[in-house]
């Protein structure tokens, strides 16, 4: 009898949604899925992402200080927190997840995201109440850590769920849709930037974002109300409590995970952190900062499907361990050379192969995590490794690189947190590849 906890014995099921329909039927609502999941992903981390781009604003009116780095500090310490909060998340959906549905918790998550976009976008700020309004966009941050901690598993665990030989495609999907955010949150920015003048960004601009991400939340509530349950949940034997069963039986493949996740969390992070970094310490105008950013999301958004479908043919660790070896290499070159020629040719440069490099890990990312735990715990170990991950490694990012740029003195010091998320997946793909030979 096989090893229950051999990721080879997870997703292998005979049971898949064929047993619903066949041919043309099938494949339709295989990109309904495909189509649904990612709008109403897309939908669910606008206003997440916006936030990151607007941190030098939201700083000034939410955190005011006579310190401009202390000021900004303090508002990448509130980005990081909802990271704080999703292994809470993680833990109360995962566990809702594999014992009710990952339909019923993506509903749950996108209503909570649209309540803490609904607080965002009519929070008063620093100068109206005072203290308080720092204090609301914690919450409001605080709740959508909560729902986005169980997000992930749901999400992913859906995608794999819905055919065993094209769950690499399948689940590069969810990234895939993750970066249309990123595309369409930073055109909002570069729109932004360009149209109005410092003033009216700093006085009303700074809220189009989230009031656009609350106007089209119901596409994303309606869409995800018209999938259905996989078939692999339906069939599976739920556990009673499967957050403890997969922290009892599962710690070393929770611990992989989260290795493996390292590099693409860091480096989806600095994406978001690049144009506050640009301006800052580059002296590149707003108007242009968020450009490469732009890039990056539109490589990840073509080239991560492409990766995925690649992943299911190939073999999709050695491919995410040749990704995650070269942004070891290439991150301090890339910014020593951004330093020496801060620029907007060189910053797209940069963010180009960042977005590259990134694409190929992520297009294997999901299929690779989920074949770690089997169907009656997998939202569960997803979402409490990515939570983990993205807590401690991923939203760090932006806090970290400010931090040791003033620590250090090196303008070149964000590198590090490349390498740092690099270096932690290449040992737990090494590990990963080892015990699949």
């Amino acid at each position: 009898m096989a090893d229950p906890r051999q990721p080879h014995a997870h997703i292998g099921a005979s049971i898949s949604p064929s047993s619903r329909a066949t041919g043309d039927s099938l494949q339709s609502y295989r990109w309904k899925v495909i189509v649904s999941t990612s709008v109403a992903n897309a939908l669910e981390w606008f206003d997440f992402v916006a936030f990151g781009f607007f941190a030098v604003i939201m700083a000034k009116l939410f955190f005011p200080s006579g310190n401009e780095v202390a000021s900004l500090l303090a508002i990448f310490a509130t980005f990081v927190v909802p990271f704080a909060v999703r292994p809470i998340g993680a833990i109360v959906l995962g566990a809702f997840a594999d014992r009710h549905g990952r339909k019923k918790t993506l509903l749950l998550t996108i209503s909570l995201m649209t309540l803490g976009t609904a607080i965002m976008a009519i929070v008063p700020t620093y100068q109206t109440i005072g203290a308080w309004a720092a204090v609301i966009v914690v919450a409001a941050r605080m709740l959508q850590g909560f729902s986005v901690g169980g997000e992930f598993g749901a999400a992913v665990a859906f995608l794999v769920e819905q055919d065993e030989k094209r769950r690499g495609f399948l689940a590069s999907w969810h990234y895939s849709s993750q970066s249309m955010v990123a595309v369409l949150a930073t055109g909002f920015a570069t729109v932004l930037n360009a149209t109005l003048t410092a003033e009216q960004i700093e006085s009303w601009g700074w809220r189009i974002p989230f009031v656009f991400g609350l106007l089209i939340a119901p596409v994303g509530l309606y869409v995800r109300s018209q999938l259905r349950e996989t078939d692999l949940f339906v069939a599976a034997k739920t556990s009673k409590a499967p957050v403890l069963e997969v922290l009892a039986d599962y710690r070393s493949q929770i611990v992989l995970a989260v290795g493996v996740i390292a590099a693409s969390a860091v480096a989806v992070y600095m994406v978001l952190f690049m144009p506050t970094f640009a301006i800052r310490q580059l002296g590149l105008p707003s108007s242009v900062a968020f450009l490469g950013s732009l890039l990056a999301g539109t490589i990840h958004v073509v080239l991560i499907p492409i990766v995925g479908l690649l992943s299911d043919r190939l073999n999709r660790t050695s491919l995410a361990l040749a990704a995650s070896l070269a942004l070891l290499v290439v991150a301090w070159p890339l910014f020593a050379f951004l330093v020496a020629m801060p620029s907007v040719p060189a910053l797209l440069v940069v963010q180009g192969v960042l977005g590259v490099l990134n694409a190929l890990n992520l297009g294997c990312l999901g299929a690779l995590v989920a074949g770690l735990f089997p169907t009656s715990l997998r939202t569960s170990g997803l979402s409490l490794a990515n939570a983990f991950a993205q807590m401690t490694i991923g939203g760090t990012t932006p806090f970290v690189s400010v931090w040791l740029i003033a620590a250090t003195g090196l303008v070149t010091a964000p590198a590090f947190c490349l390498m740092f998320g690099a270096a932690l997946s290449v040992v737990a793909l090494l590990v990963l590849r080892a015990r699949r030979s």
